[in-house]
């Protein structure tokens, strides 16, 4: 009974202590796109993707009842850096739910602008200012957000001498933002001003799944158990506050404190992301969970001893073959807006595990049905009439000229003779497979990512073998930009067959994700064909990523950059994903029309060759 009745009091207390409107919540996964979108239309970095804001402390005045319900003590203000565009997970500040979405928006636009100012009012007004100016259709919806948030601001009248005059110098910086303001000194600050930037944006953020390295080693993650994570959804989403200290040696240590003055709490949990031990702590996500800042140690012990086995490369009596000594790749470095020549090691290399094999017998049925569907493209032999020069004479056209000429119409240049010709597909398609670590993941209890892409590399020889299309298949992974690993699962000249097969049969998960490299060496083999149509198809299941600094924006601008140099030598690059994530960057890497995500990874096999039909037919 007493812990039902302080459920009670708890909800009473918490439902008149809170300030929002949880029936107009607007949560960040409803307008990310649309946010990112905008973003870009309005002049912003492309590059940038848009996640959660993290949680700020709020040191203002707050009500007893908000002391007592322990609420108004934590907000997520809006701030960008050069990687990031973070917003608040959800807003839910006006009763109506437009004004909540129009926020997002407005948020955003001033995030575009490029801070100028001394301090955090001077600072967010030059870009209220700018933005107004260069975008005046923003200013109705801002006039109204600016309405209904002085309705919600605190009452000078109701606040001490001090305050009242730091409040009052908001008010005035909000209604004119060319009006310089100076806040004096007050036992507590402002409220917070959610139509602004962050005062002071973290130096530091971490993601309760992220590692901490030694400073001066790169940092390394567990990549199968993060992207293992991804693919089941149970990665933690809410950004975190993060800081660095010291490693604690678990022996030493003293805390005072009063029991009855313990009103928040933290724990030490260790979640060491670079080994590969089995001591997983069950309960490290329940407890990141409850923490509001996540504190990060470098351990004593060195990195690369615990991650050896899972990054090295097998011996080479069991590693694949290597063709040949290697190819220098160039990498785009968006920060110096330069191509660095040579600056990757791309190397060729084929299963050492391949076996000749029959067709799979879980496959026939569908790669006989999609073989039929297929059938339809092959070249065919027709006859063509009304030719100048020909096999045979068209007897139709033959007897129309006499007739003409008998009625004195004579026209020698009458074509009246027919040819049989072949009528090609003058087309060339090479299928690049992302074969990297996160592949080994699974999508349900009985296949795994790399299981379906190979289903899918079936199907789709069996459909353009149908159709007599020139095609090659490869594959690849990375270790980091001097080991690249390029597959030649299929080149354009091999026949498929058992051989081909056993190739696809042998690929197997391998390291890490550096895709602008691999996409350049596939555009060259590409640009070799004689075709008039050329089609670039890339198969992943992840953004860029590799052990360097090709994380982030870096990989995205480089496969970017990869991507434009193809389409200006007659490519067409398409990406199939099944990344529930890749609408955050695909858009703005391959184009709003020349990618496709496929939700349910086990459908990846039927829709590829379906998809291939679409966009040569």
């Amino acid at each position: 009974m007493e812990e039902f009745i302080g459920k009670i009091w708890d909800r009473f207390i918490t439902d008149r202590a809170i300030r929002h409107y949880p029936d107009a919540i607007v949560h960040l996964d409803e307008v990310r796109r649309t946010a990112g979108i905008f973003f870009r239309a309005l002049g912003g970095e492309g590059g940038l993707h848009v996640e959660n804001a993290t949680d700020s402390d709020v040191h203002a005045r707050r009500s007893i009842l908000q002391r007592i319900a322990g609420t108004g003590n934590k907000t997520q203000y809006a701030w960008r850096d050069e990687d990031t565009l973070r917003l608040p997970e959800s807003i839910a500040l006006f009763p109506e739910k437009k004004l909540n979405r129009d926020l997002y928006l407005w948020l955003t636009a001033l995030s575009v602008i490029s801070a100028e100012g001394t301090d955090w009012i001077s600072r967010n007004q030059y870009r209220t200012r700018k933005t107004l100016k260069i975008w005046p259709g923003l200013n109705t919806p801002y006039q109204k957000l600016l309405a209904a948030h002085f309705q919600q601001r605190p009452k000078p009248e109701t606040l001490q001498t001090r305050e009242a005059q730091q409040e009052k110098a908001i008010c005035q910086a909000l209604s004119d933002s060319t009006q310089t303001v100076r806040l004096d000194y007050a036992k507590h600050p402002p409220q917070p001003v959610p139509l602004w930037l962050h005062p002071s944006p973290p130096a530091q953020e971490f993601n309760t799944d992220t590692a901490a390295s030694d400073p001066d080693q790169p940092e390394q993650e567990d990549k199968e158990d993060q992207e293992n994570n991804h693919k089941k959804n149970n990665k933690q989403q809410k950004r975190k506050k993060g800081e660095r200290t010291d490693m604690p040696d678990g022996k030493s240590g003293l805390m005072l404190f009063s029991f009855e003055a313990l009103w928040s709490w933290g724990e030490y949990t260790k979640v060491d992301r670079t080994t590969v031990d089995d001591d997983d702590d069950g309960n490290a996500m329940l407890t990141a969970e409850d923490m509001d800042s996540i504190t990060l140690a470098t351990d004593s012990e060195t990195a690369a001893s615990k991650i050896k086995l899972d990054l090295d490369l097998p011996a080479s009596q069991y590693d694949d073959i290597v063709l040949g000594e290697g190819i220098a790749i160039d990498e785009w470095d968006y920060k110096q807006q330069h191509l660095q020549k040579n600056h990757c090691r791309l190397q060729i290399m084929t299963s050492r595990q391949a076996q000749a094999m029959e067709l799979p017998a879980r496959l026939h049925q569908q790669a006989h049905k999609i073989r039929r569907q297929f059938e339809a493209l092959r070249p065919e032999r027709r006859w063509l009439s009304r030719q100048n020069e020909g096999s045979e004479l068209d007897l139709e056209n033959y007897i129309n000229f006499l007739a003409d000429r008998k009625h004195g119409q004579v026209n020698s240049d009458t074509p009246v003779y027919r040819d049989i010709r072949n009528l090609n597909r003058d087309l060339s398609c090479l299928l690049l497979a992302d074969l990297s670590l996160s592949t080994d993941a699974h999508v349900n209890n009985n296949a795994r990512v790399i299981d379906v892409i190979r289903d899918t590399l079936y199907l789709f020889s069996e459909a353009l073998s149908a159709t007599g299309d020139r095609f090659a298949l490869h594959g690849f992974s990375s270790r980091n930009r001097n080991h690249i690993r390029f597959y030649n699962i299929k080149t354009f000249n091999d026949n498929y067959d058992n051989t081909i097969r056993g190739y696809i049969n042998a690929i197997r998960p391998g390291y890490y994700t550096r895709m602008g490299a691999a996409i350049r060496h596939a555009t060259q083999l590409l640009v070799k064909e004689s075709s008039n149509q050329k089609l670039l198809l890339i198969l992943t299941d992840g953004k860029p990523n590799d052990l360097d600094k090709y994380e982030g924006r870096y990989g995205i601008e480089d496969t970017r950059m990869a991507v434009l140099e193809a389409e200006k030598l007659g490519l067409r690059p398409f990406c199939i994903t099944i990344d529930e994530q890749a609408e955050d960057y695909l858009p703005y890497i391959f184009g709003s029309r020349s990618y496709v995500l496929i939700h349910n990874a086990e459908e990846l096999p039927r829709k590829l060759p379906l998809l291939y039909f679409r966009l040569t037919n």
